[in-house]
C-alpha cells in the first residue's frame, strides 16, 4: 500500500517549478492532490497531467494568496467540498530583486503577505483538522536563503529566515500530536521563477533540478525529517556559512545576487 493512499495533499504554487514536482511525487505515493495557484489555464493542464492514470483525483482551486482574505476562503471552499487535508505543502513565493533603496514597496508587500503570511494563515486554519485526527504532515518550502542575510534581496531573504524559524518552532510544539512539520530549502533551481535571472546564483554547481528538490523534499516529509536541503553543494555552503564571520557571509551572498557582468550590468 502507498503510504499516502487515500488522503488528500493541499499543494500551492502548483502550477508548474517545484509546486508541480511536489504534487507529482505526493500522487505518486497514492495521495489525491488539490492544486492551488493563479493560473487556471496552468492548473487545469497539472490536474489532467496527474490524474491521467485515475488512481488518483486531481481537483484545482485558482486563487490569489496574496489577498488578505484569500486563505480564509480557500479553507471555506475545501469544508464546502468536503475536503479534509492530511498534507498541506506551502509552496507559493515570490521573489524581488535589487537594492532595498530602489525596489517597490507594493512589490515587497505583496512579497511578504505571499511568502509569510499565507504560509502562517493557511497553517493555522488547516492545523486543528489534522490535531482532531492526530494525522497529518505540513511541508513548508523555504530556501537555503532562509539560513543567509541576502544583500540585493534582502526582504526575500528575510521572508524565507521567517519560514524556516516558524517550521522548526511549530515542528517543537507539535511533539507528540501525531501532525509533523518539515522545511525544504533547496539552493537555486531550474523553475520559472529563475527564467531570465542573471544572478552569478545560477551560474554555479548549487544548481538543481524542480524534480530532483521535490523528491527530496516528499522523502524528508514523509520520514518526519524538520529540515531538508537538498544536494550536497548547498548544504556545505549552509554549514560553511554557519562557523564564517558573519560579514565574510553577507559578502558572498551580495556577490552571488549580483548580475554575472557585475553591478548595472
Amino acid at each position: 500500500m502507498k503510504p499516502l493512499e487515500g488522503q488528500w495533499s493541499l499543494v500551492t504554487g502548483a502550477s508548474s517549478g517545484i509546486g508541480l514536482e511536489l504534487a507529482r511525487e505526493l500522487a505518486k505515493r497514492g495521495s489525491h492532490l488539490v492544486l492551488v495557484a493563479r493560473d487556471r489555464t496552468r492548473l487545469e493542464a497539472a490536474a489532467t497531467s496527474l490524474a491521467r492514470d485515475g488512481s488518483v483525483r486531481a481537483e484545482i482551486l485558482t486563487a490569489d494568496l496574496a489577498g488578505p482574505d484569500s486563505p480564509a476562503l480557500l479553507a471555506a471552499e475545501l469544508s464546502a467540498r468536503g475536503l479534509a487535508v492530511d498534507v498541506l505543502v506551502n509552496n507559493a513565493g515570490v521573489g524581488v530583486w535589487g537594492d532595498f533603496a530602489h525596489t517597490s514597496l507594493e512589490d515587497e508587500r505583496r512579497l511578504v503577505d505571499l511568502n509569510v503570511l499565507a504560509c502562517m494563515a493557511l497553517t493555522k486554519l488547516v492545523l486543528p483538522g489534522m490535531l482532531s485526527r492526530r494525522r497529518g504532515r505540513i511541508l513548508h518550502v523555504a530556501s537555503s536563503a532562509a539560513f543567509f542575510p541576502g544583500p540585493h534581496m534582502s526582504v526575500y531573504y528575510a521572508s524565507k529566515a521567517f519560514v524556516l524559524s516558524f517550521s522548526l518552532a511549530t515542528a517543537n510544539e507539535l511533539i507528540g500530536s501525531g501532525v509533523t512539520v518539515t522545511c525544504l530549502c533547496p539552493g537555486p533551481t531550474r523553475t520559472r521563477f529563475a527564467e531570465g535571472q542573471d544572478m552569478r546564483l545560477f551560474h554555479t554547481m548549487l544548481v538543481r533540478d524542480a524534480e530532483s528538490v521535490a523528491r527530496a523534499g516528499v522523502r524528508g516529509l514523509l520520514a518526519g525529517r524538520r529540515i531538508v536541503v537538498p544536494g550536497f553543494p548547498t548544504w556545505f555552503l549552509i554549514e560553511f556559512a554557519r562557523l564564517s564571520p558573519r560579514r565574510m557571509v553577507e559578502a558572498i551572498a551580495g556577490y552571488l545576487n549580483q548580475p554575472v557582468g557585475g553591478p548595472g550590468k
